[in-house]
């Protein structure tokens, strides 16, 4: 258990790692980093989607329904919770989205696939690309909408700024490439290997890169453990997947698709809160420091839920 957590997550704090020491170290400019955003979000990440989605068999996308519903009321409750909670304390509806994705929003790029694939196998990377496909479509646009609707627009009325940001929102590339594979993968059409080995050829740096701009990110602020950054730890890597556990209970889903529902929910929290963030030019010290905080607590919260619910 303890080799399956540290493959999966050390490889995550090496390239974090590698990342914050060249922008501590003023090898790559640490405070402009608007290319490297721009590489990660319009091309390596959407292509790294649409492949995802576009080569899983729909067949088997069909039999993750349950899984899907039990993620996206996983991770939704806690979004609007937390947007919420951050609203009522005075934080900017910006920062507050921002804060909303990276509490509510697991890393399942990073750490789902490989921790999925070494406890159940390959057969479990249809569950990651499902988990990927609902946090693209579901809490990424919300919060793109929230950042484009409060972006300046002078000479609109208000009807034109909520059709604007609708429209910025859901035809950003990142929400796009899932939507697009899904229906690739539903209507049967074979993406061919070689669009699919091109497309993959960017879209495998997805990961690797956003770890390393996060890292390069976070070299220009401190780490900070403070009552948000410790309250969005313990929402992210604790109360996530214990909800998640209780409405596999109530709705009595199988134990095998709970389980792995589970598991997916107590991910630590992913990066897309700080790509959003510096897109938008609201980069918050709380946020990178949940996602480093929420990254180190995971190594004893996902070997509990291993342990418990993926017994030897």
């Amino acid at each position: 258990m303890v080799e399956i957590i540290g493959h999966a997550l050390v490889p995550i704090f090496f390239v974090i790692a590698l990342g914050y020491i060249g922008g501590l170290r003023g090898r790559i400019d640490n405070h402009h980093v608007g290319e490297l955003n721009t590489l990660v979000m319009d091309y390596a990440l959407p292509a790294s989607l649409f492949v995802a989605t576009a080569t899983t068999p729909w067949a088997k996308m069909r039999g993750e329904e349950s899984i899907v519903v039990l993620l996206a009321i996983g991770m939704m409750l806690p979004y609007a919770a937390w947007y919420l909670i951050a609203r009522w304390r005075g934080v900017t509806r910006q920062e507050s989205a921002i804060g909303a994705l990276t509490v509510g929003l697991p890393n399942y790029a990073a750490a789902g696939l490989p921790i999925i694939q070494a406890v159940v196998g390959t057969a479990g990377t249809v569950h990651v690309a499902v988990a990927i496909a609902a946090g693209s479509i579901l809490p990424s646009p919300v919060t793109l909408l929230i950042l484009e609707l409060n972006k300046p627009s002078e000479g609109m009325t208000t009807s034109q700024k909520l059709t604007q940001a609708i429209w910025r929102a859901f035809t950003k590339r990142i929400v796009l490439a899932p939507v697009a594979g899904t229906l690739l993968s539903a209507s049967g059409v074979d993406l061919g290997p070689l669009l699919t080995s091109s497309l993959q050829l960017i879209g495998v740096s997805a990961g690797g890169v956003a770890l390393f701009l996060t890292g390069l990110v976070l070299s220009s602020q401190p780490f900070k453990l403070n009552p948000v950054v410790a309250g969005g730890t313990i929402v992210a890597n604790l109360l996530q997947p214990a909800f998640v556990w209780a409405l596999t209970l109530v709705l009595m889903v199988p134990a095998d698709q709970a389980r792995i529902a589970i598991l997916l929910a107590a991910m630590p929290s992913g990066f897309f809160g700080i790509l959003f963030g510096i897109n938008y030019k609201a980069v918050s010290d709380d946020v990178g420091s949940t996602v480093i905080a929420s990254t180190v607590l995971s190594l004893l919260t996902l070997g509990f839920v291993i342990y418990w619910f993926f017994p030897s």
